[in-house]
């Protein structure tokens, strides 16, 4: 995390808002240069021009456009250091409502967007002996309750980044896996569609919310520390320890606090 005697260039997908554009403040701030990457709209077209920030529109699904995407990038900026796999959604709902559309949307931008920009950046990072960092959830490494589809997302995500890791080690490359718990970015603003997908951030059935801001204070910390994985928030890293220790206690203790009443649409 320090910059030496030029600035570092940093990738953040889902990058138009909530954890997106907290981390962004939070690297700029340390001096580094940022690249922020989301879906074309409204939202993106929103922010405001500062030093040191790049914005690009891009569907990440479309896995032509974002190879354009890191080849636009990499000749803009020159060297990539630090690209934050962040974009992302949730679905909310009971697993007998999931339908293949929505499965397989939640995993098309959950994990295979991450996955292929991954690939597609690997010799970037490994010229720089930068830093994949994977933007997982506690439901990365548990269960969650209603999130059936992106639970199981996220723990794909963490399989092929911790196994990414030990492929890259060689090369000088870190990978680091940040877990955030409830980050409240879109509260009451899901904007959920009738198959269940919801804006991330968005649920009212979470635990001890988070700001983005204090989110992303706490990742970059564990960046800077060096650690692997980051668990980001008090519910994140009690979690993380019940959930090794007894896995039953932590599934009782979710069921509990969030099963409390059916799912809402949110």
């Amino acid at each position: 995390m320090t910059n030496g005697n030029h600035n570092k260039t940093a990738i953040i997908t889902g990058g138009a808002g909530g954890l997106g554009l907290a981390l962004d403040a939070g690297l700029r701030q340390a001096g580094w240069s940022t690249v922020l990457i989301d879906l074309p709209g409204p939202a993106l077209a929103a922010l405001p021009a500062v030093k040191g920030r790049q914005i690009i529109g891009c569907d990440l699904t479309d896995a032509a456009a974002m190879g354009t995407l890191c080849e636009q990038i990499r000749d803009d900026q020159g060297s990539i250091d630090l690209v934050v796999y962040n974009a992302g959604i949730t679905w909310i709902g009971a697993c007998a409502d999931l339908s293949p559309e929505a499965h397989r949307k939640v995993f098309d931008i959950n994990y295979f967007a991450a996955t292929e920009m991954a690939q597609a950046l690997l010799g970037d990072l490994r010229r720089a002996k930068g830093t994949h960092l994977a933007i997982s959830s506690v439901a990365g490494f548990s269960p969650l309750l209603h999130r059936t589809a992106y639970a199981a997302s996220k723990h794909a995500l963490e399989g092929f980044f911790k196994s990414l890791r030990c492929e890259e080690k060689p090369y000088g490359v870190r990978v680091a896996i940040a877990a955030p718990s409830f980050v409240a970015t879109n509260i009451g603003r899901s904007e959920a569609k009738t198959n269940g997908i919801a804006r991330p951030g968005s649920a009212v059935d979470g635990v001890d919310y988070m700001t983005p801001e204090e989110a992303a204070a706490e990742i970059l910390k564990g960046l800077k520390r060096g650690k692997s994985i980051i668990p980001v928030g008090r519910v994140a890293r009690l979690s993380w320890i019940i959930n090794r220790v007894s896995p039953g206690l932590f599934e009782w203790l979710m069921q509990r606090k969030i099963g409390a009443g059916p799912a809402k649409e949110q």
